[in-house]
């Protein structure tokens, strides 16, 4: 009896597991044939891995694929900045390098990722987009040391990710030396976050309360029937 033909997937590795895998190859081809199955066939060529299956595992689309690719980068980003590392740095530091960390995975890729944007800029995909922007901040806040349970979990996230969404807009058409335009655009946006949290921690401390957004809003509610 003939064996079965070998599937290119190491042991105990999951559809899940082999997307993150494939997803960097994936990218290196999407470049010059977009997110498409083309660019999956090529992966699991190079990868040793079987075509169908590999297809099999990017069946929802490009958005699995660049979904699959963000998880890359997130594992590279936390291999590169590592805790020892983080752990001398104060907190704008952090997030700096965390950043920047992305940046330099992804420059090798920035065709790559001028098409994703593409794609998760329509209509459709904009709350995928959001998800994974939302997912990539809170990755970045969690290696540097955040534990905020409270509103603070979502206004750190949600001001970071609009922080590296724009960065990255910045990034793909930057041709200057070293990136050094968009690494200005980031220490700038930087320094507005670390502004605003420190704005937060005034009215904490100012208040008799812990700053309650649902009060806040109700409030302003109230104020306008009022008129």
């Amino acid at each position: 009896m003939t064996p079965p033909a070998p599937t290119g997937m190491h042991e105990d590795e999951t559809l899940d597991d082999l997307r993150v895998r494939l997803a960097p190859l994936i990218a290196a081809n999407a470049g010059f044939d977009g997110w498409t199955a083309k660019a999956v066939a090529m992966a699991a060529e190079q990868a040793a891995v079987d075509k169908d299956i590999a297809a099999l595992a990017f069946k929802d689309g490009p958005t699995s694929m660049i979904a699959a690719w963000f998880a890359a980068v997130d594992t590279a980003m936390l291999a590169r900045v590592t805790p020892d590392a983080l752990a001398t740095m104060k907190v704008r530091a952090k997030i700096t390098a965390l950043v920047e960390a992305r940046l330099t995975l992804l420059a090798p890729h920035r065709e790559a990722l001028r098409r994703a944007q593409a794609i998760l800029a329509t209509p459709k995909n904009v709350t995928k987009a959001a998800k994974l922007g939302w997912h990539a901040a809170d990755v970045m806040w969690r290696a540097a040391g955040d534990t905020a349970v409270d509103y603070n979990h979502y206004t750190k996230r949600a001001t970071l990710g609009a922080v590296y969404a724009s960065t990255l807009l910045t990034f793909v058409n930057d041709d200057s030396e070293d990136f050094a335009d968009t690494r200005a655009f980031l220490a700038r946006r930087i320094d507005g976050i670390m502004r605003f949290e420190k704005a937060k921690a005034r009215l904490t401390e100012q208040s008799d309360m812990h700053f309650s957004p649902a009060r806040f809003f109700g409030r302003l509610r109230y104020r306008a029937s009022q008129r």
